[in-house]
């Protein structure tokens, strides 16, 4: 497995690949790999003859600075669990090398970043929009693979994708969980032994909220109740608990068609800040 930790020399391996005529994949993360992450991989390898993995803590979308500092960074083992999953390369550049100037451009996405995530995170997807317009223009990928956990990054990228004319496809691979319902986040290296017991309450939370709804659940009352239950555990404080459209992100008093609803949760444990989503 290659590995590149500049601009140049990255584009120099695609090029060759590219005129072997090979298709190339790119998985964008933020390194603290797990099983979600090599999830991706594989969807990639299936998919595409070279696979990229981007690994870079990108400063522009965060927020909150102690939680830049807080994020971890554990490269080689990230490096050794993506050599195992057979990723072809991995690109690891430093913030001086993806910003060599501080960017001036700032991206609106509209009504797709003024709810959830992006209410409760000013700034975030303009940065999560950045980095990922620059890393599409330095692989030239195929095909690019995200997880549905992010739903919400999902929903602005697939926007930055059509509005700019990004001329690939943006393969969407399902939410990855531990056994017992906690989806699988580099977050949750950050809870202690006693939140991580805790942790898996969203999850159960969010399944009991998507059968009430799915069997004639009104959308109000599942809410509340919802929030009742967080409401019990005093480790959690809900940020946002939205039953959604999952085309626009708005809440919704009704649910639609199959397929087109989600419930979308925020929610912090201690210091730690989880997310999770069904889509339903």
């Amino acid at each position: 497995m290659e590995v590149f930790t500049s601009v140049k020399s990255l584009r120099q391996y695609l090029d060759q690949q590219v005129l072997q005529q090979k298709t190339i994949g790119l998985v964008p993360t933020m390194g603290a790999l797990h099983k979600g992450h090599i999830s991706l991989i594989e969807a990639a390898k299936k998919d595409t003859d070279i696979v990229i993995c981007s690994v870079f803590v990108n400063p522009t979308q965060f927020n909150n600075p102690e939680d830049l500092a807080k994020y971890p960074r554990t490269f080689e083992a990230d490096r050794a669990m993506l050599e195992e999953a057979g990723c072809s390369a991995v690109f690891a550049p430093s913030v001086e090398e993806m910003y060599p100037e501080q960017p001036v451009v700032k991206m609106n996405f509209g009504a797709l970043e003024t709810v959830m995530e992006g209410a409760s995170r000013p700034g975030h997807f303009n940065g999560v929009g950045i980095v990922v317009s620059k890393l599409f223009n330095i692989v030239k990928p195929h095909r690019a693979y995200f997880g549905q956990k992010d739903l919400q990054q999902v929903s602005v990228v697939r926007q930055l994708i059509s509005d700019l004319g990004f001329g690939f496809e943006l393969v969407i691979c399902p939410t990855v969980r531990e056994k017992d319902g906690l989806a699988m986040s580099s977050r949750n290296t950050r809870l202690n032994a006693a939140e991580r017991a805790i942790a898996p309450h969203i999850y159960r939370i969010l399944a009991a909220a998507g059968e009430d709804l799915r069997t004639g659940g009104q959308v109000s009352e599942v809410i509340g109740w919802a929030k009742s239950e967080f409401a019990k555990i005093k480790e959690f404080t809900l940020d946002y608990f939205e039953v959604i459209d999952i085309k626009t992100l708005l809440p919704i008093e009704k649910i639609g068609p199959a397929g087109l609803n989600a419930i979308c949760v925020a929610a912090f444990l201690g210091p730690v800040r989880l997310i999770d989503n069904i889509v339903f």
